[in-house]
C-alpha cells in the first residue's frame, strides 16, 4: 500500500531543498541499510550491461542496497543485479503509476520485494522537469555515486552535477576513448575514479561475504560466444526469454548476442 513517509533521512539534508512529501511502497528498512546509486545511458554496451549488473550484484552480496531510477538500460540492470530485494527505485511520477511501461515487471517485483520511492502525489504523470527531481533524489539516498556509462550531454551527467554539489564521491567503469564520453570525461579532469577490481570496490561499502569472490554469471559470459537460440534454451532455459524481454541479448538469425 502506498503510504506517505513521515521518517526523518538525514541523507536527503544534501539536497538543495529536503523533500517536502514522500511516498513510498514497500520495505522502508532498506533506507536505514548502507546504499549505493547506480545511473547510466537508456542504450548501454554489452560491456556495461554485464559489468553493471555483476557489481550490483557484488555490492548487494555485501548487504548494500543499490539505487537507481528503474529507466530502461543501466537503471534497469542495476536493480535486476541488486535483486528486487535488495533495490530502492526512484521515480519520476507517482507510485499509483507503472513507468516506464517496459519496466513494468521489474517495478511489480520492487513494490513486492524492494522499495519504491516518489515526491510526486496520486495521479502525477512524469515531467521532464520530474525526472531532474528524481534524479537528485537518487544521489541524495547513495553513499557515493556510480555512472557506468554515459555521454557528456546527459541526464546521468546531471546527476553528477548534483553528486558534486553534494560532495559525494563519484566511480565509473574504464572504457574505450571513443565510448561512454561522458565518464571518460570525468576521468580526464579527476572527478571520478575508476573500478578495475568489483570485489575490491564492492568490499568497502558491506560486509564481505565468507565464500570468495562473485558469483561468476555464466549467461553473459555465455552470450559473447554467439550461441544458437536452442544452444542457449538447452542451458538457461527461460533465463533466454527473460534477457531479451529485458534487452540484455538479441536474437537475429537463430544466434544469440549481447545486445
Amino acid at each position: 500500500m502506498i503510504e506517505r513517509l513521515n521518517q526523518y533521512i538525514p541523507a536527503l539534508e544534501s539536497m538543495k531543498k529536503y523533500p517536502k512529501e514522500l511516498y513510498i511502497l514497500g520495505n522502508k528498512e532498506l533506507l536505514t541499510r548502507p546504499k549505493v546509486s547506480i545511473v547510466g545511458t537508456r542504450r548501454p554496451s554489452g560491456y556495461t550491461k554485464q559489468f553493471t549488473y555483476s557489481l550490483a550484484k557484488a555490492l548487494a552480496k555485501r548487504g548494500v542496497c543499490v539505487v537507481s531510477g528503474v529507466a530502461m538500460g543501466v537503471d534497469a540492470i542495476a536493480h535486476q543485479g541488486a535483486g528486487s530485494h535488495n533495490t530502492i527505485a526512484v521515480v519520476a511520477n507517482s507510485l499509483d503509476i507503472r513507468y516506464p511501461a517496459v519496466n513494468r515487471s521489474l517495478i511489480s517485483s520492487i513494490e513486492t520485494d524492494g522499495l519504491m520511492i516518489s515526491q510526486f502525489p496520486a495521479t502525477f504523470k512524469a515531467t521532464p522537469w520530474s525526472f531532474v527531481v528524481r534524479n537528485e533524489l537518487v544521489v541524495a539516498l547513495g553513499d557515493v555515486l556510480i555512472v557506468t556509462q554515459a555521454d557528456e550531454a546527459s541526464g546521468s551527467m546531471r546527476s553528477v552535477e548534483f553528486a558534486l554539489k553534494m560532495g559525494k564521491e563519484i566511480f565509473v567503469l574504464p572504457h574505450h576513448l571513443d565510448e561512454s564520453r561522458g565518464t571518460n570525461m570525468l576521468l580526464e579532469k579527476g572527478l571520478a575514479q575508476p573500478i578495475y577490481n568489483l570485489e575490491t570496490f564492492a568490499d568497502k561499502y558491506g560486509v564481505v561475504p565468507k565464500n570468495d569472490g562473485i558469483e561468476r554469471d555464466e549467461f553473459f559470459y555465455f552470450c559473447q560466444t554467439s550461441p544458437t537460440f536452442d544452444e542457449a534454451i538447452a542451458k538457461f532455459n527461460t533465463r533466454v526469454y527473460e534477457a531479451e524481454l529485458e534487452g540484455l541479448i538479441t536474437i537475429d538469425n537463430g544466434l544469440v548476442r549481447l545486445a
